[in-house]
């Protein structure tokens, strides 16, 4: 089973980090590190299909879960991706209850929703060597939905609420420029936007995530009852470790730190 799905839904922490190197020997490296989950980014990684597939099997041997997100809200993607065996989508910009059910659909077979059926050319049944997967895919399928816009944060509740969403990501960058704050999701109208969602999911039972390479406030969203928290992304770990390495054996002097919140992608 999902553990990932039973974790959040247990409201044990669960703490991730981004894949947007799009290599899938960078994400087996990830997957050993101690990570309960990667996100694989196909929204702003340069990710394709066929580059998603490597990577859900370069990870597959790890216990961190596999988390996909897709580069739009589309049943058709959404079919592809779990046919290749990506079970933990995270799907962008959901902004209605509507669009929320229509993803949901798009998980499930008839008659329950819409999802095509190819079992036997798809590595999610092992090709139809896992029994009744057909019957029982939904059980194991973890639907994240993300929210980051301010139509998003209105219908917070009818789309946490759709039967069939297992969790919720608040999404602080495109939210920040939503809230006219473009560059700035520390600012304090974007901060008190991202707790009262935390507090209103919280309220409603549904875990909620997000993605924040600051460290403290990486531990104040968990404190505040966030469930999948990603704490950083192998590019930004890459860049900046390269940077200090380089800085240490020229002399240079350390950057200035930037304010708490910028960090946030």
């Amino acid at each position: 089973m999902n553990a990932f799905k039973q974790a959040i839904a247990g409201g044990r922490a669960q703490i991730g980090l981004w894949q947007a190197l799009a290599s899938p020997y960078t994400a087996e490296i990830c997957a050993g590190s101690g990570f309960d989950w990667l996100l694989i980014d196909g929204e702003h990684a340069p990710n394709d299909l066929p580059l998603i597939l490597a990577q859900l099997q370069a990870v597959a041997a790890s216990t961190a879960e596999p988390v996909v997100r897709l580069p739009v809200g589309d049943t058709v993607l959404i079919k592809q991706y779990l046919d290749i065996g990506a079970r933990s989508l995270l799907v962008p910009m959901v902004e209605s209850r509507e669009q929320a059910a229509r993803m949901v659909a798009a998980t499930r077979y008839p008659p329950e929703g819409v999802r095509g059926v190819g079992s036997a050319i798809g590595r999610a049944s092992r090709w139809n060597r896992t029994p009744d997967y057909l019957q029982t895919a939904h059980e194991d399928i973890c639907l994240l939905l993300q929210i980051e816009s301010v139509a998003g944060l209105d219908a917070l509740e009818g789309i946490a609420a759709t039967p069939g969403v297992d969790g919720v990501f608040i999404g602080p960058s495109d939210l920040a420029a939503a809230l006219g704050h473009l560059g700035d999701p520390g600012h304090a109208e974007v901060q008190h936007a991202i707790e009262d969602a935390i507090a209103r999911l919280k309220a409603l039972g549904v875990p909620c995530g997000m993605l924040i390479a600051d460290e403290p406030l990486a531990r104040r969203y968990l404190e505040l009852g966030a469930r999948f928290v990603a704490v950083g992304t192998d590019v930004t770990i890459l860049a900046r470790g390269a940077e200090a390495l380089a800085r240490r054996f020229r002399g240079d002097p350390a950057p200035v730190t930037p304010p708490v919140g910028t960090s946030v992608y």
